[in-house]
């Protein structure tokens, strides 16, 4: 008895499947720049408003916190679950990731309400990001342009790299990255950063 008392209580640390409860939190933005075709509005409710069931696939560019580094890109598609007329906006439930070059990836699903800052879950990744679990915050600054992501990691083998602990460049409507990294010059990229 004693034997199956313990095996019951030995620690996830024993077993080796303990994660990480120290929160990593860095910051990103995602610009569109119009350039890639995104986002594609898929009206699938047939109807002249948003409605139930519309997609809306899209891939933007992510930069650094302090806007002097492009690191990638996000990638994902949103479900169109309330169109809210009367807050003049919509509720989507988000699927998508973002991808950081030799960095890894990020998954991300959620809640995502296009009037107000919204939380949506951290699923997992790869690269320096697996076994990531938490949460991240979304702020629409200029929707659906610019938005300011926050995000709160756990589960992590060990700290994030320097380049993503930049202080942030406080969010507004009114940022932009820098030129070099707009551009994707040499020394103003993450490694391998995702295109």
């Amino acid at each position: 008895m004693a034997a199956a008392l313990a095996s019951l209580t030995t620690s996830p640390a024993a077993s080796g499947t303990l994660r990480s409860a120290k929160v990593h939190e860095f910051c990103v933005y995602e610009i569109n720049e119009r350039d890639r075709g995104s986002p594609a509005y898929l009206r699938l409710g047939q109807k002249p408003v948003n409605s139930l069931g519309d997609l809306v696939p899209f891939t933007n560019k992510v930069y650094s916190a302090d806007l002097e580094k492009r690191l990638g890109i996000t990638a994902g598609i949103c479900i169109l679950i309330k169109n809210m007329p009367e807050k003049k906006g919509d509720r989507y439930e988000a699927i998508y990731s973002f991808h950081l070059g030799d960095y890894g990836q990020i998954s991300v699903q959620g809640a995502y309400i296009t009037t107000e800052d919204t939380y949506l879950s951290i699923t997992g990744g790869t690269g320096i990001f697996t076994g990531a679990y938490g949460q991240v915050k979304l702020q629409q600054l200029v929707f659906p342009f610019k938005l300011f992501y926050t995000f709160y990691l756990q589960g992590l083998a060990a700290d994030l790299p320097a380049e993503l602990l930049v202080t942030a460049v406080p969010p507004s409507p009114a940022v932009e990255p820098s030129p070099a990294a707009k551009a994707a010059e040499s020394g103003a990229t993450g490694p391998n950063y995702t295109d």
